[in-house]
């Protein structure tokens, strides 16, 4: 057995749990779940019941317990967005927020959301944190300022030229406040943009809205910066053409003044060793217009949608911090955490009880950022729960047809429940399984990804 799992690439204790559970009786409704679940690698285990009736008459219609499944135990998603704790539940969070940000680009005739929106004033916007003190990088053609030419994956990439002098507590303070810096960043724009108008900010809700989508991301050096797109509604949000005041050019133009105006600085009082700071937005501010179709100059929906999506997944593991909360330092050594990582993450610590209403302890292993990594304004487009309810109620279809109770009306029934959690994940040779039914899912994903693009090609073409 152990030349045929060092064969597989496992070893003899995965490959005999693998065949326990491939030879095991109810094997193939276990692998029915697992695909439900989209390869899901810590599926929620539950115990329970449902009874469907007829609401008048009590007439039993259906009746399902997890009696009958594997292991007495139902499996269902566990819906984490990290792409480091289940790449199976990332990829449908990740698509999920495809749609949302697309919606707000290009319209979404099921939600309402018209296709004119796409002549609305956007732009893809992206707000950088400051300099903590020299970085390596790669400055196009000049090599770095340590001399070094570095390859795109050298480790070495956005750690200090000199650690000691590298503001480690200004940088976590930062991540800490950067939730508030963007509130107050779509504050003031609103005002520049009412400015830019003529109008005072009471006038400009009459005749126009603001919207955004966005999402924050690590860079190498370890600091959050935001990317959106900003968007200019009629009053009524997208269904409303926008005032003929409202153009690219205006938007532009008001986002850097917001960006650079004293209103958008925090100030983090001095504590013992700390000084006053005084937190504000980085120089480098990245502003493009979005277009329907690009000419190779400007960027697309589909681009924007698409960069918005992948980083929606990740989090601080992408500097090689953590993906879920340490409680000492010795785990950041059990861990091997980088020395980068290690630093911003230590400081954490320190700073925690000189500004114990931050949270900086709690929220070390994201390098102190506490916000929600993508957000929205209400009228920007559809909604993650919008999305999601969609899928259930398909789900909910699928399974009426195959109960067979597709003639008969909801509302005239009445369904009774009762469920208990009773665990969650996989044995070690359920998860090799998974994992394969995982990538299965994705490559045909994929393959249909690529038939349609060519389809629309040749489409395209003919026309």
């Amino acid at each position: 057995m152990t030349d045929t799992a060092t064969a597989a690439g496992l070893d003899s204790a995965i490959l005999s749990d693998l065949l326990r559970v491939a030879g095991s009786p109810g094997f193939d409704r276990w692998k029915e779940q697992i695909h439900r679940t989209g390869g899901c690698s810590q599926p929620i285990h539950l115990q329970g019941w449902t009874l469907t009736q007829d609401k008048t008459t009590g007439e039993p219609l259906h009746r399902y317990s997890t009696d009958t499944e594997p292991g007495g135990r139902l499996r269902i998603a566990c819906g984490n967005r990290r792409a480091s704790r289940c790449p199976a539940c990332a990829w449908t969070y990740a698509g999920d927020t495809y749609h949302l940000i697309r919606a707000g680009l290009a319209g979404d005739d099921r939600r309402d959301i018209p296709a004119a929106v796409r002549e609305h004033p956007r732009v893809f916007l992206t707000l950088t944190a400051p300099s903590f003190g020299p970085v390596h990088n790669r400055p196009g053609a000049r090599p770095c300022r340590c001399g070094t030419r570095h390859p795109e994956d050298a480790p070495e990439l956005g750690t200090p030229l000199d650690p000691d002098t590298y503001d480690y507590a200004a940088a976590v303070l930062f991540n800490n406040h950067a939730g508030q810096l963007w509130d107050r960043f779509a504050k003031r724009l609103r005002r520049e943009i009412a400015a830019a108008a003529g109008l005072s900010q009471r006038a400009l809700k009459e005749v126009a809205r603001i919207s955004y989508g966005k999402v924050a991301e690590f860079q190498k050096r370890g600091a959050v910066h935001f990317h959106a797109v900003v968007r200019i509604d009629g009053p009524d949000g997208p269904d409303a053409p926008p005032p003929s005041w409202a153009t690219t050019k205006l938007l532009t133009a008001s986002i850097q003044a917001a960006a650079a105006h004293a209103y958008t600085t925090i100030t983090v009082p001095a504590a013992s060793d700390q000084p006053l700071r005084r937190l504000r937005w980085g120089t480098q501010l990245d502003i493009r217009p979005v277009k329907a179709f690009g000419d190779g100059s400007d960027i697309t929906e589909q681009a924007v949608a698409s960069y918005i999506a992948k980083y929606s997944t990740k989090a601080a593991e992408t500097t090689g911090s953590l993906d879920r909360r340490i409680g000492n330092r010795e785990a950041l050594v059990l861990l091997g955490v980088p020395d980068h990582t290690r630093r911003l993450v230590e400081a954490c610590f320190d700073l925690d009880p000189l500004y114990p209403d931050r949270r900086l302890l709690a929220w070390a292993h994201m390098l102190g950022f506490r916000g929600h990594f993508s957000t929205k304004s209400r009228q920007y487009s559809t909604t993650l729960s919008e999305l999601r309810q969609t899928r259930a109620d398909y789900r909910a279809a699928q399974e009426r047809t195959a109960r067979g109770l597709d003639d008969i009306e909801p509302d005239t029934v009445l369904v009774l429940t009762s469920w208990s959690y009773v665990g969650q994940g996989h044995s070690p040779g359920e998860a090799a399984l998974a994992a394969s039914i995982a990538r299965d899912i994705q490559i045909n994903r994929e393959t249909a990804r690529e038939a349609l693009r060519d389809q629309l090609a040749l489409e395209g073409a003919s026309a």
